[in-house]
């Protein structure tokens, strides 16, 4: 239960932690609805791969170990919300990421080591969703996000998702180097996709910020009570519990919303001449 609370914990800080979407105008020509199937396809494209495909877990295990990191960086200096603009904040990310890397990779065996890869591995969810958020329409990405949690449910009720999922978490770069292509720790594992899930929720909601907080609040609350299915199963899908924390925010501000009633021409006064 510790190990479960602190990774829920994370998953709801992610949601807390990207910063309002800024302009890029570089990426404004690439803008549209598309990129809302990333969600969706961060998932199922790749559970079939590695279901089909040899190699794709190592290939994957690789490909975070020389991402992550620069991606993590990335959100301390700029993708969260305490981010500054200048060469001593820029430095100081670069300084604490390579820390955090340092521990994960000599501590791996440790809890304090797997901390620091798990947050390695949500920072750079943080950037990644800021990003995507910058290309994708608030609405569509929404529906991304209920897509990715519908498509997670499916998986691991047919039973598709168990098997892959396993070979990824068990597979390990070379030499010790951290694994940060999904999150371990303790006795709970978590999906790279989980934490991406939430950053892209606090990205899309990042301009309210007391929206972005509720939707942290929320997520963390409905994951611990969806957890207790624990007791009973092995495996949950924990992309839900942001996606429902998406779903009653939305009915929320649908029910909360000010209704106008059109007026009729005659109940409008004429002014007198």
């Amino acid at each position: 239960m510790p190990s479960d609370a602190g990774l829920l914990a994370l998953q709801a800080v992610v949601v807390a932690a990207p910063r309002a979407v800024p302009r890029i105008p570089r990426l404004e020509r690439f803008r549209g609805p598309g990129w809302a199937l990333v969600p969706i396809a961060s998932i199922v494209v790749v559970v079939f791969a590695i279901r089909f495909v040899s190699d794709t877990a190592t290939g994957l295990t690789y490909l975070a170990l020389i991402a992550v990191p620069p991606l993590a960086a990335a959100a301390l200096a700029w993708g969260i919300r305490e981010s500054r603009r200048d060469r001593a904040w820029v430095a100081g990310s670069v300084a604490v990421t390579a820390a955090l890397f340092v521990v994960a990779w000599v501590w791996h065996h440790s809890l304090a080591g797997e901390a620091a890869a798990a947050l390695l591995s949500a920072l750079s969810c943080v950037t990644l969703g800021v990003l995507l958020s910058a290309v994708a329409p608030p609405g569509w990405l929404k529906l991304g996000i209920v897509a990715m949690a519908a498509a997670d449910v499916w998986l691991v009720v047919s039973d598709l998702l168990q098997s892959p999922n396993a070979t990824l978490v068990a597979a390990h770069p070379a030499g010790g180097l951290p694994q940060l292509q999904s999150e371990v720790f303790g006795s709970v594992s978590m999906g790279y996709g989980d934490l991406f899930v939430a950053a892209l929720l606090g990205a899309v909601l990042a301009r309210d910020r007391r929206l972005q907080l509720r939707a942290a609040a929320l997520t963390f609350v409905i994951a611990a009570v969806f957890d207790l299915l624990f007791f009973f199963v092995s495996e949950l899908p924990a992309t839900v519990p942001v996606a429902l924390a998406l779903v009653l925010i939305e009915l929320r501000g649908r029910v909360s919303a000010p209704r106008r009633w059109p007026l009729r021409a005659d109940a409008i006064p004429r002014q007198a001449r």
